[in-house]
């Protein structure tokens, strides 16, 4: 069950670096205007901000690697419970004032990774 477990961690924190790299370098390409449905122009004026989003998304994915790699498992389930719930937190606030999509791409999965971790 903890290999489940953290392999839905490990899955959280590679869709983090995902969004680190749509926020931080695709916001204005092809692929950064289709995903988050923005024209040019909006794009171009939320450039700055979304790649401070997308930073705060590689912190979170750092956070959740640190827990995946600690030695202690102690202190590594606390990490990753931490930052488990971190992502669940910014995706429910996601969901709340920009798309309730944000909720099934983002929280959910941290939500099952989760209750995963705590069932092991």
């Amino acid at each position: 069950m903890i290999f489940i477990a953290n392999l839905l961690v490990a899955l959280v924190a590679a869709l983090h670096v995902y969004f680190l790299i749509l926020e931080m370098f695709l916001w204005q390409k092809p692929l950064g205007l289709k995903t988050f449905r923005n024209s040019p122009e909006k794009a171009a004026d939320s450039a700055v901000l979304a790649a401070n989003q997308g930073l705060y998304n590689g912190f979170l994915a750092a956070g959740l690697a640190w827990g995946l790699l600690h030695g202690a498992p102690a202190f590594a389930f606390q990490i990753k419970v931490f930052f488990l719930l971190c992502v669940i937190v910014a995706g429910a606030y996601g969901a709340a004032t920009v798309s309730r999509r944000i909720l099934y791409v983002q929280a959910a999965p941290a939500a099952v990774a989760l209750i995963l971790l705590w069932l092991a």
